[in-house]
């Protein structure tokens, strides 16, 4: 029964595939207004549905808090969309006269979407905007512990694309989800690039398709408080971040570094406002069951509160706490609370200064996140500065990681797939958006005439190619050649 229905999913990935690369191919004749058009009514689709998508996802995965699911929907359908919608992606999309060059826009054709369980929806909306607003087609798998809730975003956006004028099957999705589906759709002749959000395991399948892709890799970010820092204004960006939808966006805080000379000041702070911290002997029955020996996260506490942690390790923590803190001593193996932490737990370091804090952060950044996000709380623009030569391709300043690394609360790209660049394996270190998933071509006029070409010395000085000829035949017979 189990090969049977693997074949069965195999087949569904090679007909969707092959559907999405036919309308896809009826879709690249587009002009700019009809993509638009459909990507304004996707848009307003999600945005309609945007609370019982969310509420679908929590009942199905049973990660995070439903009101900050519907507020990652209306992010992807809204702020994505908003930030989009005027993007030139069809046709020409800028002449340079000086250099006589013309570029212009074309789709790539089929992008394969890989789902995480811990942003289903949301990130379902996210790709299949850019994905169309690019000319491309798109094909959703999902991970299978949101198989449901997947197919359901991507049913309500396909019925808005085609409504709105796209062809059918240009949105689509496994029902079937199996690992041979995704290894074919994968490797399907139909299929141009891979979208890849998702665990180490599968990213790295990705990668290893044979064609091109964008993968993220793991978050790990750590938080440094600078004893310039806006105290209060820093702990409730911190709290904020981490307990936004229980931490389960990769941006999200893992581990916080507090400047020695304002320590005392901080932990008062963390504990006003909601954090308990963890004694020695409770940092050990925490690491025990949210973590795994490897170092890897307990799937069962992932976007969890700190009640249902606390209460598994077996611990009693203050009603309304809202995030649990655990004083670490170092880092790597032997500390488990230092790797990625998808739930609501930091880590937690005192540094002597900046430089320590920058070493510290590069040291946990190289554990696990390289390439992602750090985040420091400071009013010292000098300091400030030096940390954007630390390994990761974003560093937010006074502002919640998890919100400020999507584009939420910063000026970057809003975006639910984030590039960690060639630090980690990845090929952008964007904040992926359309212009990632079109191709350019670039028309270019001559505008240098070729030099006259340089005569030959020899010639110029009166030597023809036999007098050398003649020298060198003495020459050998000189020396007996």
């Amino acid at each position: 029964m189990a090969l049977d229905y693997d074949l069965s999913s195999i087949q569904e990935a090679r007909d969707l595939a092959r559907k999405a690369k036919e309308a896809q191919r009826i879709l690249a004749g587009y002009n700019q207004e009809q993509i638009d058009k459909i990507v304004a009514a996707m848009s307003e689709a999600a945005v309609a549905n945007a609370e019982w998508l969310a509420r679908m996802a929590v009942d199905e995965t049973k990660f995070g808090i439903f009101q900050h699911k519907v507020k990652k929907n209306l992010f992807a359908a809204k702020n994505v969309f908003e930030y989009i919608k005027n993007m030139k992606t069809v046709g020409i999309l800028s002449e340079d006269p000086r250099n006589k060059v013309i570029e212009a826009a074309v789709p790539m054709g089929v992008v394969m979407g890989i789902i995480p369980s811990t942003n289903p929806t949301s990130t379902t909306i996210y790709k299949a905007l850019v994905t169309l607003k690019a000319g491309n087609g798109i094909v959703f798998s999902p991970h299978p512990n949101a198989c449901r809730c997947i197919n359901a975003t991507a049913q309500v956006l396909h019925e808005a694309a085609v409504k709105a004028g796209a062809p059918e099957g240009i949105i689509g999705c496994l029902t079937k989800v199996t690992l041979a589906a995704t290894n074919e759709l994968m490797k399907h002749d139909d299929i141009s690039i891979i979208l890849a959000t998702g665990g180490p395991g599968l990213v790295k399948a990705a990668y290893s398709a044979g064609k091109p892709a964008y993968g993220v890799g793991a978050g790990n970010a750590p938080v440094f408080i600078e004893r310039s820092a806006d105290i209060k204004k820093a702990v409730a960006d911190i709290i904020t971040g981490k307990t936004f939808d229980n931490g389960v966006i990769c941006a999200s805080e893992n581990s916080v570094l507090v400047d020695e000379p304002i320590e005392d000041q901080v932990v008062a702070e963390f504990k006003a406002q909601g954090a308990y911290f963890l004694t020695k002997d409770e940092v050990e029955k925490v690491s025990r069951v949210v973590m795994t020996p490897k170092g890897g996260m307990n799937a069962a506490l992932v976007g969890k509160g700190p009640k249902v942690i606390a209460d598994k390790a077996g611990i009693t923590i203050p009603e309304g706490t809202k995030i649990l803190i655990a004083p670490l001593d170092g880092y790597g193996p032997g500390f488990p609370l230092s790797y990625e932490k998808l739930t609501t737990v930091l880590a937690y370091y005192v540094v002597k200064d900046w430089e320590e804090a920058c070493h510290l952060s590069i040291e946990l950044l190289n554990l696990m996140g390289a390439g992602h996000t750090f985040v420091i709380h400071s009013q010292n623009d000098e300091i400030i500065r030096e940390f954007i030569k630390k390994p990761a391709s974003r560093i937010l300043v006074n502002t919640p990681a998890s919100l400020g690394g999507i584009g939420y609360t910063t000026g970057l790209a809003p975006s639910l797939t984030l590039g960690c660049g060639t630090i980690s394996g990845s090929s952008t270190s964007d904040n992926v958006t359309p212009m990632h998933l079109i191709n350019i071509k670039r028309l270019a006029y001559g505008t240098n005439d070729i030099a006259e070409p340089v005569k030959n010395e020899c010639s110029a000085a009166g030597i023809s190619a036999d007098d050398i000829a003649e020298v060198v035949k003495k020459v050998l017979a000189e020396l007996g050649r």
